[in-house]
């Protein structure tokens, strides 16, 4: 008002007023009209994308690793027909032990075999002559009964017949038992030489399943044995997978079928994986769980790489605000919203954190203004000048 005052009476005597003095008067009039309100940047609450992940790590390994170890032991190693590195099919031959001995025990069963057959021949002569002989008998004892009834041969006389007849029977038993004796080792025989057929063909160690041998501990000369270390171990159908140590707070969002984008080092194309299994124990000491992830393209890992793993938990569309402006009170989750240049704490509940986003369940609505950095020195009841705040508009 003085500054009006001033300017008309200035055109009134035809006088101009300083131009510093003019401006100090104008901003002293400024100030006494409006007080000036602290300029605060807030975020409008928008829907967003948002993808809930669990970053995990770790090492390349089988999916199911085979140890090939000899069936039969005490046989010198021959030849090796595989190396670490290659790819072999089911039932290839990887190795050959030394044959010499059970061709020898072979030759020896043979004969056993053919002297079993004999020995049954002659057990079924045998028994045939008894089976004659006992018939004679028992003919003669029963023409000797007859005449001893007659009266014309002697108590004696049929006595030896009887005797006779009995003892007939009995080499009769004797040749039965023989025969059956001789068709027991010639059972024996018979499965001693397929035992021999079954050691031969075990002389050439094959690969029980199809895959990758990726170690080798067989040497040639040495004599095989099932103890100590295998003679090779392999993947089977070359199946690699992503044995990743997951933090004991994820552990429960995880579940299989997941899908997971993973890092190698060394590699610069990006991999993706499944979840295939959630191991049911924590490590009482780490505090770590595992999660095996079955990855899609295996082809130029190998076991033991290390690498990264990002595994999608939840996506989806949600109301987000930055998470600057989200703090934690007594109250619970709390952000400063904005009405009409008016401060308010508002308790709310969080859901995906996803970059500088946090989703906003529940206390918000789209288009409400919530100050950007709740830390900054803000309070509830306090009136400002909300600026909008460019980076985090949608």
């Amino acid at each position: 008002m003085r500054t009006l005052k001033l300017l008309t009476l200035a055109a009134a005597l035809g006088l101009a007023l300083p131009a510093p003095a003019l401006r100090a008067e104008e901003a002293a009039a400024a100030e006494t009209v409006a007080p000036s309100l602290p300029a605060i940047t807030v975020s409008q609450v928008a829907l967003r994308d948002l993808s809930d992940r669990v970053i995990a790590s770790g090492l390349i390994a089988a999916v199911e690793e085979v140890q090939v170890a000899p069936l039969i032991e005490g046989q010198p190693l021959e030849a090796l027909l595989a190396d670490v590195g290659d790819v072999v099919e089911e039932g290839q031959v990887l190795a050959v032990l030394s044959k010499t001995t059970l061709e020898l025990q072979k030759t020896e069963a043979a004969a056993s075999l053919a002297a079993a057959k004999a020995g049954i021949a002659q057990g079924e002569a045998q028994l045939i002559e008894a089976e004659s002989a006992a018939a004679e008998a028992q003919r003669v004892a029963d023409r000797t009964a007859t005449l001893r009834e007659q009266g014309t041969a002697p108590q004696a006389q049929l006595d030896t017949a009887n005797a006779n007849a009995v003892a007939a029977n009995a080499r009769v038993t004797v040749a039965r038992q023989g025969l059956e004796s001789a068709r027991a080792q010639l059972a024996l025989a018979e499965a001693r030489l397929e035992n021999i057929d079954l050691q031969l063909s075990r002389t050439e160690v094959k690969a029980p399943v199809a895959g990758k041998i990726t170690a080798r501990n067989a040497k040639l000369g040495a004599i095989a044995t099932a103890a100590g270390q295998p003679m090779f171990v392999m993947i089977r159908d070359g199946a690699l997978e992503l044995r990743a140590d997951i933090a004991e707070t994820d552990i429960l969002r995880l579940a299989p079928g997941q899908r997971a984008n993973l890092r190698a080092v060394g590699m610069t194309e990006p991999l993706t994986g499944t979840l295939r299994l959630v191991e049911p124990s924590i490590d009482p000491v780490t505090r770590l769980g595992r999660a095996r992830i079955e990855i899609d393209n295996e082809e130029n890992l190998r076991s033991g790489m290390f690498v990264e793993a990002e595994i999608l938990v939840a996506e989806r569309e949600g109301l987000a605000v930055p998470m600057t402006a989200v703090s934690s009170t007594a109250e619970g989750v709390t952000v400063l919203r904005v009405v009409d240049g008016l401060v308010e704490r508002v308790v709310v509940k969080t859901g995906i954190r996803d970059g500088g986003f946090v989703e906003i369940v529940d206390g918000l609505s789209p288009g409400d203004q919530v100050v950007t950095k709740a830390g900054a020195f803000v309070r509830a009841g306090d009136r400002i000048n909300p600026v909008p705040d460019a980076g985090n508009t949608n």
